[in-house]
């Protein structure tokens, strides 16, 4: 078949090869999507979720770049929650429970509607160059399309190797063929490539759960959602359970331990440290008695589930009896087992930060062959990618996001600059300016920015600006106003909270921990007139107003420690410099700093093992 020239290609339509095709087209690029089943796009392989902690964070930025997942995840979510609400506004954290098939569905009716994106189905075998720059991409029915710049997002196919128990066999997924020929060809032009392993665990027929004997799990009744752009309404949640396993269940996967492949070495790969399989847990975590589970749908009209935190390898008729023996799972039947994959990744460390490679030309990575884990992670990198290759077609300079201005910037940053032995995943801890990184002011932060690239259109910058607008009035509201103490003392006693004897300005009052905007405006008549709205443009309002105040110290604290860690960010680094040649800096940072080629100043403080002392060099060096 003919093929006219596309601008990008993106091989593979994960949850990063769906964001990068957007992105890329809706800048104006002429994009290939090809994929080895267009029935799978953005397939939730794993659990049926989005979000989470530091993820749902990931999600809204996304979204606020112009991105597809939030509303994605809105349309098609069975159930929302916000994570850690008893903690400070930093950790809060969006997730919901999606319908897997849906899901799948909305992404690729979303790209279907987007102009500039083709779709091609088959398998790329290999890439074409020319030099140091790519051509294009071969495919396995034999065709050479050509392109500008390729982005690849294989996920876990590149020689994709699934186990259960002692049974292995090639797969990208369950069902689905592994990809071959990629790897080996990156392998011969001087890529380093890796192996990891993730896993999955058992999905359950659901009319055999006795649900009687776990905990119910039920959704928020606010529910706040993901996008800035739609106005979010579901009428109804499904539930999720909560279950546990117990030392007999421990001790019947014990029995097949020996049969492991993760116990016995035929897996090479390293899994994530932080979603282990349950054998992992047994083992890391011998003198516990129990693990909890959950128990999730997998959409609307479906009895699958996935039951959470059972990721197995062992053999399927262990991991049936095991199961058989947490409580409200003794008549339990099995829709499939779970199994571990060993996929090939490609060290990030090779790639610059736009996430083009160092070694060709308009070659770009992203998603799990960079050592992610995760829906979210993936499809940031692919936004990213889409976004930066467009951008060098324009010959314009790559779009970086730095650590204080997203959690994208983060998690960048962190694969270039430290790269990954284990697969990574995000956690609010990994960023040192989460209350600048809030999951309710992504907008503030990037939405000008996608403006400005033409992802964000011109009513939701309108939208931003009103929402700013909004905000600043009722700060100042709040702080030119007072309360008196016969409208507030009442609500000052039920929360425990001193009573005032005078009037005071009512942001002073917002500074305790107790007190809560909301319940200021359900005491306070004028401010209650003032804030009157119901609607959800006016909740998102009141909450980041109330967040500015209660927390102003320690924003502007962070923003301080931010402009300090920004001036080092325009310190550029030569590009290819022979580190060795300065003999001030220590034998370590010398060899990190020719392996990792930083390319700002910033970037080579965070490296591991280059020191203070080592920074200050380089800062005389450039004359700084």
């Amino acid at each position: 078949m003919y093929f006219e020239p596309y601008d990008i290609i993106v091989v593979g339509a994960g949850h990063a090869g769906c964001e990068a095709a957007a992105a890329a087209a809706n800048m104006g690029s002429k994009v290939l999507l090809i994929t080895m089943d267009l029935r799978l796009m953005a397939s939730m392989s794993c659990n049926p979720a989005m979000g989470g902690i530091a993820k749902g964070q990931i999600v809204r930025e996304i979204d606020a770049m112009g991105g597809y997942s939030g509303i994605v995840s809105d349309r098609t979510m069975i159930q929302f929650r916000m994570l850690n609400k008893s903690k400070g506004p930093a950790m809060w954290s969006p997730r919901c429970q999606s319908d897997k098939m849906m899901f799948s569905a909305e992404w690729r009716s979303m790209l279907e509607k987007t102009p500039n994106v083709d779709f091609w189905q088959d398998t790329v075998i290999g890439l074409l160059f020319d030099g140091d720059q790519v051509k294009g991409v071969k495919t396995m029915m034999g065709g050479e399309i050509e392109s500008k710049a390729v982005i690849l997002t294989n996920g876990t196919f590149l020689n994709g190797l699934i186990h259960i128990g002692e049974q292995h066999f090639s797969g990208g997924r369950m069902g689905e063929v592994a990809s071959h020929g990629i790897s080996e060809q990156l392998k011969e032009i001087g890529f380093e490539v890796k192996r990891l392993k993730t896993g999955t665990p058992v999905r359950i027929d659901g009319r055999t759960i006795d649900f009687s004997k776990l905990v119910e799990q039920k959704g928020d009744d606010e529910v706040v959602g993901f996008s800035y752009t739609e106005p979010f309404k579901i009428s109804k949640q499904r539930s999720c359970w909560i279950a546990h396993t117990s030392l007999k269940v421990h001790e019947t996967l014990r029995k097949g331990f020996k049969y492991s492949p993760m116990f016995n070495g035929r897996i090479q790969g390293v899994g994530p440290r932080y979603c282990p399989s349950i054998e992992d847990k047994i083992e890391r975590f011998s003198g516990k008695d129990s693990h909890q589970l959950f128990v999730e749908p997998e959409g609307w009209n479906t009895e699958e589930y996935y039951l959470n935190g059972f990721s197995s390898s062992l053999p399927d008729y262990i991991q049936y009896e095991a199961l058989r023996q947490i409580v409200g799972f003794e008549n339990a039947k099995i829709f499939r087992p779970g199994y571990a994959i060993e996929y090939d990744y490609f060290p990030p460390e090779q790639l610059y930060h736009s996430l083009e490679t160092r070694r060709i030309h308009g070659l770009y990575f992203a998603g799990q062959i960079n050592g992610t884990t995760g829906y979210e992670e993936a499809a940031c990198q692919g936004l990213m990618a889409g976004i930066n290759a467009s951008l060098a077609l324009q010959d314009k300079q790559p779009l970086v996001l730095s650590r204080t201005e997203a959690y994208i910037g983060v998690l960048i940053d962190d694969l270039i600059t430290k790269g990954v032995d284990e697969p990574y995943r995000m956690f609010t801890s990994r960023a040192e300016y989460r209350i600048l990184l809030r999951q309710d002011n992504a907008d503030s932060r990037l939405t000008e920015v996608a403006y400005k690239l033409g992802l964000a259109k011109e009513d939701r910058y309108q939208k931003l600006l009103q929402k700013q607008q909004r905000v600043n009035e009722i700060m100042s509201f709040l702080k030119e106003n007072y309360v008196y103490p016969e409208q507030i003392n009442g609500l000052l006693v039920e929360k425990e909270s001193s009573p005032i004897d005078q009037k005071v300005k009512m942001a002073y009052l917002l500074l305790r921990p107790q007190i809560g905007l909301s319940e200021m405006v359900a005491h306070i008549d004028s401010l209650k007139s003032y804030c009157s709205g119901e609607d959800r443009f006016e909740k998102e309002c009141l909450e980041e107003a109330e967040i500015l105040i209660k927390y102003d110290s320690y924003i502007q604290k962070e923003n301080e420690l931010a402009e300090k860690l920004n001036r080092l960010e325009y310190v550029k680094l030569p590009k290819d410099f022979d580190f060795h040649s300065l003999q001030s800096l220590s034998y370590e940072s010398r060899e990190k700093l020719n392996r990792y080629h930083p390319e700002t100043l910033g970037q080579a403080s965070r490296i591991s093992g280059i020191s203070p002392a080592d920074i200050n060099v380089l800062a005389i060096f450039l004359g700084r």
